[in-house]
């Protein structure tokens, strides 16, 4: 039974398991190298925001107007354009994949311009193998058309003495960079990975080892125990989560318009579920192969799918939707989000630490009852 907590043995433990972390190297690099390495990937290889995609602009008719039209594609600074006066050979190059879309100017266009009740088109060929692609030319295209179209008509027809102009403004992303909402999103998943990996592998190798069942023979509790388990790898995911965020404002420039107290508690409360989820996986496996594979299936992925890192909750299945409840990531990007872009909003903060708390508590729980004071 346990003789209850006991101060000096607690601190003994937690300076004993303070130098088996400095001991071993592979802690440091999960918590320190690791997340470097996966932030690098997310922060260069991740991008959603458009390139210029390389198009064909077949210019079938010689005249002014069509003129007019190939060169507001060739100026605009989403195209990367290739001339051409018939569609066959820009055929070739979409099949080759050197372009990715055609413009076609039909002969005929001037005249239908300029005739009246007649209506003068364009066609617009998107190579569908790349859907994104495929998707951002398309609607691009139409900008580049509608924007000259409606020029040509302020010219042609000097009725409009007074247009209406917008102005357009984009609060807190004002360069509407993607990696400005990416890297925060990003560090949430190295987070998540990162938390769950430092006790599931690191304890699970204490199975391994026989050192575990050595520990339980003592008579410290399951409580206390843990405590002294979880503790020195919550500071290292501190560690981890500054690190990160000093390479997200000094090395990919995202602005953080929030503080330090914000984020500190947000990592502080992520980090209560995510070492939480480490024991339970650990204590269930005791194998640091099979834990790290539960680590990745039952964190990392559910982190990057569901959620709403890359892909948009609101657009998932019901029962999809439903499910992204359960992700203790969903409740980090956001707020995460917020405090590099926004600034602190306490309001938002305090329901989502709520939720992770909860769920910390509940894994805890799990975990106590799957570690088991006797050798299985």
């Amino acid at each position: 039974m346990s003789a209850g907590f006991n101060r000096r043995r607690f601190y003994a433990m937690l300076v004993k398991e303070s130098l088996q972390i400095m001991r071993d190297p592979s802690t440091f690099l999960i918590a320190f190298v690791l997340p470097m390495i996966m932030l690098f990937f997310f922060g260069y290889a991740v991008s959603l925001d458009p390139p210029r995609i390389r198009i064909g602009v077949a210019l079938e008719d010689p005249g002014p107007a069509a003129l007019s039209l190939s060169t507001a594609f060739e100026r605009s600074p989403y195209f990367q354009v290739n001339g051409a006066r018939s569609v066959e050979t820009l055929e070739h190059e979409m099949a080759a994949g050197r372009i990715h879309g055609i413009v076609v100017i039909p002969q005929d266009f001037s005249r239908r311009l300029h005739a009246r009740g007649d209506v003068a088109g364009i066609q617009i060929i998107t190579d569908g193998s790349l859907p994104n692609t495929a998707s951002f030319f398309a609607a691009y295209a139409e900008g580049v058309r509608a924007n000259w179209q409606a020029g040509q008509a302020i010219r042609i027809s000097r009725a409009a003495a007074h247009p209406i102009e917008v102005a357009h403004r984009f609060w807190f992303n004002p360069e509407l960079a993607s990696r400005f909402f990416l890297i925060p999103g990003s560090i949430a998943i190295v987070m998540t990975m990162i938390g769950t990996l430092l006790t599931a592998l690191v304890i699970a190798r204490e199975w391994e080892r026989g050192t575990m069942e050595a520990i339980m023979a003592t008579p410290v509790g399951m409580s206390e125990l843990l405590a002294t388990k979880v503790i020195p790898y919550f500071l290292l995911g501190l560690g981890s989560m500054a690190v990160c965020t000093l390479l997200a404002i000094f090395l990919f420039g995202v602005p953080f318009r929030g503080s330090a107290l914000g984020i500190l508690a947000l990592s502080s409360a992520f980090l209560v579920p995510a070492l939480g989820q480490g024991l339970l996986i650990s204590a269930v496996t005791k194998n640091q192969f099979v834990a790290s594979q539960v680590a990745i299936l039952s964190a990392f992925l559910p982190g990057i799918i569901l959620s709403g890192f890359l892909f948009e909750i609101a657009s998932m299945p019901t029962a999809i939707r439903a499910l992204t409840y359960i992700v203790p990531a969903r409740y980090l990007i956001p707020p995460l989000q917020s405090v590099f872009l926004v600034g602190d909003l306490w309001v938002m903060f305090s329901k989502d630490m709520a939720i992770l708390l909860g769920f910390g508590a509940l894994f805890f729980v799990l975990a106590i009852r799957a570690t088991r004071r006797r050798i299985a």
